[in-house]
């Protein structure tokens, strides 16, 4: 983000009933998108836009694992297993009832998946670059599980490098699902960083949503901060998890 305004009454950060711990982020601007510069830019990851992002919302500083989530649901649907790792194979249908149990549990009603923008937003910690640790594709070893070095699966959250606002494996590991419904570019998209939620297409069957951050079998482009992938909202996949936003 380009600019930044901090509210010093708010905790940077917190721990909820799950143990999901929470950083969080400030409202500021900056600018949404892949630029012509980028080789691997795609026809839905433009036009570049400005977005204002109003209010301070908190984002879970690692994806949710397969304890949280049984701890909530009273199952494991993960096809890697283990406590620590990514909960994955949920759809993004489960995801809301997850959301919902986790809300009613703490007596809220503020938990929620983040927006596509407050997702790339948090990516870019404040960077204009392809990734948030510069240009070059070789670092990402340092910061993700991706195609080259995740032997083709998940890994426990937390081991790899944070990005520059302490969030880990915002690339690679698992994707992630956001709020947003799949449109073809972002001619139109909210400037304002809210959901984008009205389909581009009435003639789908099934709403179709935005996955962001790559995942284990993705390669280098796939990690890219501006990278979007889509998927109908009721498929699973052993790639695609998520990871929690919050309301002030």
């Amino acid at each position: 983000m380009s600019t930044l305004n901090k509210d010093k009454t708010l905790p940077e950060n917190f721990i909820n009933s799950a143990e999901m711990e929470f950083i969080l982020v400030p409202p500021g601007e900056f600018d949404m998108g892949s630029s012509m510069r980028e080789k691997r830019r795609k026809l839905w990851e433009s036009p570049v836009h400005r977005v204002k992002l109003e209010k301070p919302f908190y984002l879970g500083k690692y994806p949710v694992i397969q304890a949280q989530w049984q701890r909530i649901m009273g199952n494991n649907p993960s096809y890697f297993k283990g406590d620590g790792l990514p909960v994955e194979n949920v759809s993004w249908e489960e995801v809301q009832e997850f959301l919902r149990k986790l809300n009613e549990m703490e007596n809220v009603r503020s938990y929620r998946l983040p927006t596509e923008a407050e997702w790339e937003c948090t990516a870019r910690a404040g960077t204009t670059t392809v990734y948030s640790f510069g240009e070059e594709a070789t670092k990402l070893y340092e910061y993700a599980w991706f195609l080259k070095n995740s032997e083709l699966r998940t890994h426990p959250t937390g081991l790899k490098k944070p990005n520059p606002w302490g969030f880990y494996d915002m690339y690679g590991n698992v994707g992630e699902w956001v709020q947003d419904e799949y449109h073809i570019s972002y001619k139109g998209a909210p400037s304002d960083g809210s959901a984008w939620e009205n389909p581009f297409s009435s003639a789908l069957s099934k709403p179709v949503r935005i996955r962001r951050g790559g995942g284990w079998n993705g390669n280098a482009g796939c990690c890219r901060s501006a990278e979007r992938l889509f998927a109908a909202q009721d498929r699973r996949f052993n790639s695609l998890g998520f990871r929690v936003a919050k309301e002030v």
